[in-house]
């Protein structure tokens, strides 16, 4: 009996009721179909896209050349912006510069080639020394004692104007004897 009376009622309904139940469907339908191209959309770019282009080879300014006094090791704090993938951070970065009297400029990279400690240049010894584990190097960044295997890193350095630029870091290869 129930199935009688649910038979009457969707012959009472009439062919009107299949176009609005298909109606329906379709406008379901579509609304999923929008969510998710909403969703893949952005999730494309990301995976397809192509990264962000570096800037000017990434050279920085590091500082003034008429505040660096000549032949004498002074450390320069400067920003860079690293690039991770689409994350672009902006670091902290140092670098002991050196200017010679013919206003050629020397950059070391902050860590000693053993272990990456920070070193400091010793005024009165006139050397850079690295306290963790006493390796010296000279104000020319070579090995002059201590278990460092290598010269100091030097920074890609160039003058511009007045402004000192620094590139990225060289690993010196050299190997200290």
């Amino acid at each position: 009996m129930a199935d009688a009376a649910r038979d009457s009622c969707f012959e009472l309904a009439g062919p009107s009721d299949k176009t609005r139940r298909g109606f329906v469907i379709a406008a379901v339908y579509s609304m999923w179909g929008m969510i998710t191209a909403a969703l893949a959309a952005p999730a494309a770019v990301y995976l397809l896209g192509t990264k962000p282009s570096k800037s000017d080879g990434d050279w920085v300014e590091a500082g003034n050349m008429s505040e660096l006094p000549p032949n004498q090791p002074v450390e320069l704090v400067f920003l860079r912006q690293r690039t991770d993938g689409w994350k672009v951070q902006t670091e902290k970065k140092t670098a002991w510069v050196i200017r010679s009297g013919d206003n050629q400029v020397v950059a070391f990279g902050p860590q000693c080639t053993h272990l990456g400690c920070a070193y400091h240049f010793d005024d009165n010894a006139g050397k850079f020394v690295c306290p963790c584990h006493t390796s010296l190097f000279s104000i020319d960044g070579k090995v002059l004692t201590g278990p460092a295997p290598r010269p100091l890193d030097r920074y890609e350095a160039k003058v511009k104007g007045n402004k000192l630029l620094l590139g990225r870091l060289l690993i010196s290869e050299e190997k200290s004897v």
